[in-house]
């Protein structure tokens, strides 16, 4: 990939800090445009963490292209995220276009509940909602790529997500190199 990768990550009241935070650092690190996008000028986390999007849902222009988009879990926020309209649009574009969206922990019951995930698709999620995951093949995997559908399974598992989603974009030597940076064994 010639650009670096344009990575939208959405969050709402509830998200959960860890699973948002910490992608965003990686994803920047590797040199990737990461625009966080929120339904309010400060978005509250699920532990009180005050974090200040970079833009507005609003603001989003429906044909933008995004080569990823992140969501972020914490059960309060993805039923936040679960109703948000444009997020919706969003959503349904980059999958129809072949392009890839990523949910951690419960953010993965969004792509559930829009109908966007076909029967055989295999998947993770937080073990907490497994059971919402009974038609599809469910996986106990950190980190799991089906198509351009990328799941994970929640705050200890979000390193191994952003940098498996690194490797995908950019390959694996950046991926190790981030990984070393930050003093992390994935690639043991």
């Amino acid at each position: 990939m010639s650009e670096a990768p344009r990575i939208l990550v959405a969050i709402a009241d509830g998200t959960e800090e860890v699973e948002v935070v910490v992608p965003i650092d990686l994803f920047r690190r590797a040199g990737f445009s990461v625009l966080v996008v929120g339904e309010k000028p400060i978005v509250t986390c699920s532990r009180g963490t005050k974090i200040v999007p970079d833009k507005s849902f609003d603001e989003i222009n429906e044909g933008e292209i995004f080569d990823l988009i992140f969501l972020p879990g914490g059960s309060i926020g993805t039923e936040n995220l679960l109703k948000n309209g444009k997020l919706d649009i969003l959503l349904r574009k980059q999958l129809q276009s072949s392009r890839y969206v990523a949910a951690i922990c419960a953010a993965p019951t969004i792509l559930l509940a829009k109908g966007l995930l076909g029967k055989g698709f295999s998947i993770t999620s937080h073990p907490t909602a497994r059971n919402k995951f009974r038609d599809l093949n469910y996986l106990v995997q950190s980190t799991v790529v089906f198509g351009n559908i990328v799941t994970s399974r929640g705050a200890g598992t979000a390193i191994d997500m952003a940098l498996k989603i690194i490797e995908m974009f950019q390959g694996s030597e950046l991926a190790k190199k981030i990984a070393n940076d930050i003093v992390y064994d994935y690639y043991k």
